[in-house]
């Protein structure tokens, strides 16, 4: 599995899934959910009003709509409370959840936004480390061929990119960085 970083806009990925750091009712809000919500069209409302919500720590799944990307896996991440509510557990699963639904649905690359670092307020550095560490655990037994961990603002990029490449900057405009060494059998 190929493991990258791009900064930049999700909605605009050509991938075969994106994942939303959604809220409960998954009917849109701020922030990655509302620009999802938003360059999908209408029809992402009515399917997601139709699923009736999703737990904290759970995923659901839609289809793409105008995305490029086929599917649109809806996580509901946790709300920072200092680490004393299973917070660290709940977003594991989050990510744990999305790569089952990428087997289920024959996902061969898939995007995550940083879940929960908005204003859900989870600390960057320490979603981050579950992100990167979840997804390649998990990964092998998706069948994903690539993930991408696309990353909005500067913070969020110099975290991931220092788990993935070292402890370089990210340059502004620099597209996508992967795993040095990895392979088709695993990072």
């Amino acid at each position: 599995m190929k493991v990258e970083l791009v900064r930049g806009d999700i909605t605009k990925l050509e991938v075969d899934a994106v994942v939303n750091a959604a809220n409960a009712t998954l009917l849109g809000g701020g922030g990655v959910d509302g620009a999802i919500h938003r360059a999908a069209g209408p029809e992402l409302d009515m399917a997601c009003a139709a699923l009736g919500g999703c737990v904290t720590g759970d995923a659901k799944a839609t289809p793409g709509f105008q995305l490029q990307a086929k599917w649109i896996f809806h996580a509901v991440g946790p709300v920072w409370h200092g680490g004393t509510r299973g917070e660290d557990e709940c977003l594991t699963r989050c990510y744990v959840r999305c790569m089952e639904l990428a087997s289920s649905h024959g996902v061969d690359t898939i995007a995550f936004p940083a879940i929960s670092t908005g204003a859900y307020g989870f600390p960057k550095q320490r979603a981050a480390e579950i992100a990167f560490r979840t997804v390649q655990e998990s990964g092998k037994q998706s069948g994903v061929k690539r993930v991408l961990f696309c990353c909005f603002d500067d913070e969020n990029a110099q975290i991931y990119y220092r788990l993935l490449d070292g402890s370089m900057e990210v340059p502004a405009e620099r597209p996508a960085t992967s795993v040095p060494g990895d392979s088709e059998a695993g990072v």
